[in-house]
């Protein structure tokens, strides 16, 4: 099967086509020869795009998300590897899991699906899970998710243990003790009345995971830091050489905790929005390379658990289909970033991190291909979703870089074009 892919511009290359032999990125052949000429009307090229934290509720929360739902959101938003976490009922911390969910993910074919296996059974901090049996059911990495380890011991061992294994350690940096609140703990908390999460639940564990690496010489992975202290202390990590890597996601650059004055529970998160003294912070973590990655931590929930009163409301958003957007509008036609450095933080790093083998379009690579109109305005519409779920605060917001076409493998998983 040849496939070309015309009239396009290719991120990092001069050419204006993309030819695919049998799924794959191929040299160029004669067009004439080709099975399916598509037109990419002058769309923009780049790799497949890689989500490193999100949430597809498949088994046990179907009525929010099915992993066939999730998976073609994912593909709609430009995603080719997405990696769900282990927070299903019951908990991904077994090889029989895991391996449905890779059954489940084939079934669907619209993404390559890496799960993310449990670091402890139950993802309640105490048993370390079978983490060997899982990598070879399919596992990337281990993480307990949004349930922080909070024994430092623990802690030690699941990053030892997965160390024997050659699997990252994801870790949710949160002192529950400290996080009580729905919202992040300041002014507008107060004003509205709605107890408040201090930055510092985020920073002390923070400091306690990079405070272990250090010690034991072993990688550690932060999940969606928020706060400027968080950034801060893995700036001054890495500068020590610290294996220290993190994460941040789109509305943590995008929003600041003034979004809940209103009592908007599509605005609760965890972590919370913070100020926009730490949203100016994350970006800048993000310039200068402290921030490895970009991820969506992609959270359906059904209407009755947010359409309720904000402090009982479920935490957490839909980013599948806005996170490219709104790294684009927000990040890139700033100028804060260039677009190279933003596919590289939602391609290439997260693959490198989980080590995909994702994130190029070299000659032999699968053809995992996102074309975005970077051109036209559009209008994000949460009633055009692909997902279960509509919990968005991003409906009716104007961006750049709507999705015009997914492929994985070669084969068309999402396609605007006509």
């Amino acid at each position: 099967m040849k496939t070309l892919i015309k009239n396009i511009k290719i991120l990092g290359s001069d050419s204006d086509k993309i030819f695919i032999t049998d799924g794959k990125i191929s040299e160029a052949f004669d067009e004439a020869s080709a099975d399916e000429v598509i037109d990419g009307k002058g769309a923009t090229a780049v790799p497949g795009l890689v989500d490193m934290h999100c949430h597809l509720r498949e088994p046990g929360g179907e009525y929010k998300e099915t992993i066939a739902t999730g998976s073609a959101s994912a593909a709609k938003g430009g995603y080719t590897s997405i990696c769900p976490m282990p927070n299903t009922n019951p908990t991904a911390d077994n090889a029989a899991v895991i391996s449905g969910i890779i059954k489940k993910a084939k079934e669907a074919d619209k993404c390559r699906v890496y799960p993310i296996g449990a670091a402890t059974v139950g993802i309640n901090g105490e048993l370390i899970a079978e983490m060997g049996l899982m990598k070879e059911a399919g596992i990337v990495a281990v993480s307990d998710d949004g349930h922080p380890i909070k024994n430092a011991g623990i802690m030690r061992k699941v990053m030892e243990y997965a160390s024997d294994f050659d699997l990252p350690v994801l870790n949710h940096c949160e002192d529950k003790s400290l996080s009580e609140g729905a919202m992040n703990e300041g002014e507008v908390s107060t004003s509205i009345g709605i107890r408040g999460i201090p930055t510092a639940a985020e920073d002390i564990m923070i400091a306690r995971d990079i405070i272990l690496s250090e010690y034991l010489d072993i990688p550690v992975h932060i999940c969606h830091v928020s706060t400027k202290g968080g950034v801060r202390m893995v700036r001054d990590a890495k500068a020590r050489g610290v294996k220290v890597t993190c994460e941040t996601c789109p509305h943590y650059f995008t929003m600041t905790d003034k979004c809940c004055e209103n009592y908007d529970t599509n605005f609760k998160m965890h972590p919370p929005l913070r100020t926009e003294e730490h949203r100016l912070a994350i970006i800048e973590g993000l310039k200068d390379g402290t921030i490895d990655a970009i991820a969506t931590d992609n959270a359906p929930h059904h209407q009755d658990e947010k359409d309720c009163e904000f402090s009982v409301a479920l935490n957490g958003i839909l980013g599948s289909e806005t996170a490219f957007a709104l790294g684009y509008t927000y990040l890139v036609k700033t100028g804060e970033l260039s677009l190279e450095k933003l596919v590289d933080l939602m391609s290439k790093s997260p693959s490198d991190i989980l080590k995909l083998g994702r994130g190029t379009m070299n000659i032999g690579d699968d053809a995992d291909i996102a074309l975005f109109d970077l051109e036209h305005e559009f209008t994000f519409d949460k009633n055009t979703m692909l997902s279960k779920s509509r919990n968005t605060p991003y409906h009716g917001w104007k961006l750049y870089g709507e999705t015009i076409l997914t492929l994985m493998g070669g084969k068309k998983t999402y396609e605007k074009l006509q």
